[in-house]
């Protein structure tokens, strides 16, 4: 196994990083957006305050991923539970103005080779279109 570092394409979000923050580290905010999850990728999703259990096309089993540490106005790093290997996400904020904050996203897993070989091109993909897709929210409506 080799660890594998995965980095979403930086993307701006029109709003400050203390809103974009408030709204990302409460995971109930995710009941808001359950329609645009994709029904045939993710089933039986359950949505806490800190965390997300949910059934994941392939993976046959509930997965959870679990908020493990916070910076404010900064960092939220996620842990997970239910997978066969060793991985950890994050998201971080960067204020540029106070209606412009960079997100990026980085997931770091333990994977096989051939695991490797088979989900580069779509773990690399799903971590782009979710930065794209928290760029859509409407924060201020949410706080």
């Amino acid at each position: 196994m080799a660890e594998t570092k995965y980095e979403s394409q930086i993307c701006s979000i029109p709003n400050s990083a203390e809103n974009v923050y408030r709204v990302l580290s409460n995971l109930d905010n995710l009941n808001r957006v359950k329609d645009m999850i994709p029904q045939d990728k993710v089933q039986e999703l359950e949505v806490h305050p800190d965390n997300i259990r949910m059934k994941v096309d392939g993976l046959g089993q509930k997965i959870t991923i679990r908020i493990e540490d916070t910076i404010e106005n900064d960092t939220i790093k996620f842990g997970t539970e239910g997978i066969p290997m060793q991985a950890n996400f994050w998201i971080q904020l960067k204020q540029v103005t106070p209606t412009d904050t960079r997100i990026r996203l980085t997931f770091k897993a333990d994977l096989p080779l051939m695991f490797k070989m088979m989900l580069d091109k779509k773990i690399q993909q799903g971590l782009d279109d979710a930065a794209k897709m928290l760029t859509q929210f409407p924060y201020n409506q949410w706080l």
